[in-house]
């Protein structure tokens, strides 16, 4: 830019001496006046082209710099030894560049709102120290976001690796935000069933609930629900990340069309895990009954041992209508179910995750009653191959809502705004934990090996966004709320109407 400005002030020097280096002759001779017109703005004209190429040669360096200021990659100086962060390597802060429109940053999906729900505990009451520890009984780990660098305490190991992919996750977020996510200091418990019960802190004199981060919430609990572990991979089952599985499953739903693929219901997973998944298995096809339900159990050391040939997501997106049922708490594979274009038959859920809450039944699924599943699956898929276009609509719907609504983008911008949320509440100002230690994208990559470093590089963002997060929409007013839940258990009821007829 220094080159620019001196070229400009260069060539208004020109301009500015012009009337000593040319002879203008006097007013009466109009020939000459008019040759010396025109040379004068042939001049300005060239001195002017000038100058605009060299500002925007300017321009061009100023960009192609900016850009690669944006891209931070792995720091493995050590290899598989890095047991370090790399000091002042991130930048701080990142500023969006004056080029970009701020039109580009849209207006966050309808879920978003739910984030005011989850924090509402502590909306009087703010949020203490003492409130924070006292969630540790069941935390897998603390976190500490300082400055821009999280830190990390572990109280004890989680299931399988979420705890490993749910920290990477977060720190994928701070690459991709840096210095615009606030201080916080929250407790992380990565089991699937929420803990928190509302019903302890119901009491005039009840202290306040202490704030607890995990997968999933239900309506008698106050865990605030973050996005799992599997939008980033899951090693254990073969699961790539989610911005790559998308792409898979947007493509394998254009291989079959919904008229085409199999008029049956279909599930695939693990029954073992509750009574009502077991109970699953009694709608599959027979000699004697057919609840038009195709059901198989999937045993993921035989899949392990085979390579997982069969256990790919995109590839079981073959049937009219698909079947999502609760495991021991809410189950990972709805998001995979829902973007499939099929119809999503949805078992009654007891638990919710971060975006679930804004789904509405008979228009982004149908409804299934837990306690005769089998006549209800029947009735769904004898109502949707007797009602096609409104069938695929729904189908349609569901998946659109996946596709548009929860792109990784979205899934980072709600972390961001849940944190900077929580922030806000925070009485105190986040020291690093007395057993904490620094945690970034070199030490967990660099050292990892097999299918674990390939997920993570996978999902690895390599710098800044070049947008603001989405803007947060505003709260639910309790007359919303009270309508959601009104037309949502509404639209349920008449669906069990018209199956108690069938």
């Amino acid at each position: 830019m220094q080159k620019s400005t001196q070229g400009y002030q260069r060539h208004g020097s020109d301009r500015h001496n012009l009337s000593e280096r040319f002879w203008f002759p006097c007013i009466g001779n109009k020939p000459n006046i008019v040759i010396s017109a025109v040379t004068f703005f042939i001049l300005l004209g060239f001195f002017l082209y000038l100058w605009a190429v060299m500002l925007g040669a300017t321009k061009d360096v100023n960009k192609e710099n900016l850009t690669r200021a944006r891209e931070f990659p792995l720091n493995c100086l050590s290899g598989s030894h890095t047991r370090t962060c790399p000091k002042d390597y991130y930048p701080p802060d990142n500023e969006i560049p004056n080029e970009t429109p701020p039109s580009i940053a849209h207006n966050c999906p309808h879920y978003f709102r739910w984030i005011y729900e989850d924090l509402k505990p502590w909306k009087e009451t703010g949020i203490t120290r003492e409130m924070v520890e006292r969630a540790n009984k069941t935390a897998n780990f603390r976190l500490v976001i300082l400055n821009g660098r999280a830190y990390v305490e572990t109280y004890k190991k989680a299931f399988q690796t979420r705890d490993i992919f749910t920290l990477w996750g977060i720190l994928q977020l701070l690459r991709r935000y840096p210095g615009k996510v606030a201080d916080v200091d929250l407790m992380f418990d990565c089991v699937d069933w929420p803990v928190i019960k509302s019903s302890d802190y119901l009491e005039p004199d009840s202290p306040a609930p202490p704030p607890l981060f995990r997968y999933c919430g239900d309506d008698e609990t106050l865990d605030i629900v973050f996005p799992d572990w599997s939008f980033w991979g899951w090693p254990e089952v073969n699961l790539r990340p989610w911005e790559v599985l998308q792409k898979d499953l947007t493509e394998g739903n254009k291989k079959v069309r919904w008229l085409d693929r199999e008029p049956y219901a279909y599930w695939k997973g693990n029954p073992k895990v509750t009574e009502k998944r077991m109970n699953l298995l009694k709608c599959n096809v027979s000699d004697n009954q057919d609840w038009s339900a195709r059901v198989y159990t999937q045993d993921w050391d035989k899949a392990s041992g085979q390579g997982y040939n069969d256990s790919g997501l995109a590839g079981q997106c073959k049937h009219r209508y698909k079947i999502y049922i609760e495991g021991s708490a809410w189950s990972v594979s709805e998001k995979y179910i829902l973007a499939c274009n099929s119809v999503t038959l949805l078992v009654r859920p007891h638990y919710y995750d971060f975006f679930s809450r804004s789904l509405k039944p008979v228009h982004h699924y149908w409804p299934i009653r837990e306690s005769d599943t089998c006549k209800s699956i029947k009735f769904a898929v004898d109502w949707g191959n007797s009602h096609k276009k409104k069938a695929q609509e729904m189908g349609s719907a569901a998946s659109a809502f996946i596709e548009e609504e929860l792109k990784m983008g979205f899934v980072y911008d709600y972390m961001f705004h849940l944190l900077n949320q929580y922030a806000k509440l925070l009485r105190y100002k986040p020291r690093i934990p007395q057993n904490g230690r620094e945690l970034c994208s070199e030490l967990m990559a660099c050292p990892a090996q097999g299918l674990e470093k390939e997920l993570m590089l996978e999902s690895l963002i390599h710098g800044p966004a070049v947008t603001n997060p989405c803007f947060l929409p505003i709260p639910f007013y309790e007359s919303e709320l009270d309508t959601l839940h009104r037309q949502k258990a509404s639209t349920i009821q008449q669906v069990e109407q018209w199956e108690s007829k069938f």
